[in-house]
């Protein structure tokens, strides 16, 4: 199987396909955490196995689309997300998103199904509680300072950028915009997804817990498993391999059938 698609600026400024595979049987699309963007992703994108093409999400205000303004809520960015991923649907989608992601991932998903009748090949909702869970979170209310400092103990940001005042302030809008979309994120009941779901998890996560992040079961009819790292909200910096090979094992059933 062949497609027209090649190269990293594909598709305007929303999708990043640092290795194209044309003929993959499944496409990953990744999902940054508040905060991040498509390049986080290009160790995934360059460890999947070839059966997997690997498109990753990058969201204005940041990078190479620093300039364009924030979008500081969930349903639009996934408005915006899905309208994006509609020409890339020409063989099974799974989703992966991280934190805020997996949020979004979530609603996505949901627009997928609902709108167009495609159900994703996979939901994997990493470091983020369900969305039918609350937290009452106000960290994008918080000054530069707080901001910074709930960075720090998350530990998702690399140190020597934190040192960097100049680049730091540079970023921190779109930190505080993305984080305002998390934590103002509301869910509202509707018809489950159908497609299966894998939640990911650190055992020592500030942000969520593991009953927190077993109430993803009840978001889907399909299949649901959890499955729980050592480490924080980021401990995907420890367990990379192990978090590649469970989407790879989940996807690779589907190779021979696009």
């Amino acid at each position: 199987m062949t497609d027209n698609f090649s190269g990293a600026d594909d598709n305007g400024l929303w999708i990043r396909r640092f290795h194209p595979r044309p003929d993959s049987a499944v496409r990953l699309v990744c999902l940054p955490h508040a905060g991040g963007s498509a390049s986080f992703y290009f160790p995934v994108s360059r460890a999947m196995p070839d059966f997997a093409d690997v498109l990753c999400v990058q969201y204005p205000g940041r990078q190479d689309r620093r300039a364009e303004p924030l979008v500081d809520n969930i349903p639009d960015l996934a408005d915006q997300v899905y309208a994006a991923l509609l020409p890339w649907a020409d063989r099974p989608l799974a989703l992966f998103g991280h934190s805020m992601g997996a949020s979004l991932a979530f609603e996505v998903a949901r627009r997928l199904e609902r709108d167009k009748g495609i159900v994703p090949a996979y939901l994997f909702a990493s470091g983020r509680r369900a969305p039918s869970t609350h937290r009452d979170e106000r960290v994008h209310l918080q000054d530069d300072n707080g901001l910074i400092a709930e960075m720090r103990r998350l530990s998702g940001t690399s140190t020597q950028l934190l040192g960097d005042e100049e680049v730091l302030r540079m970023i921190l809008p779109a930190i505080r915009s993305d984080y305002r979309a998390a934590e103002t994120y509301a869910y509202e009941p509707g018809e489950p997804l159908t497609c299966p779901v894998l939640g990911l998890v650190g055992d020592d996560d500030p942000k969520v817990n593991l009953d927190e992040a077993a109430a993803w079961a009840g978001h889907t009819e399909g299949s649901f498993d959890l499955k729980v790292f050592k480490g924080g909200h980021f401990y995907l910096a420890e367990h990379q391999a192990a978090v590649i090979k469970e989407m790879a094992d989940r996807l690779r059933p589907l190779v021979g059938k696009a």
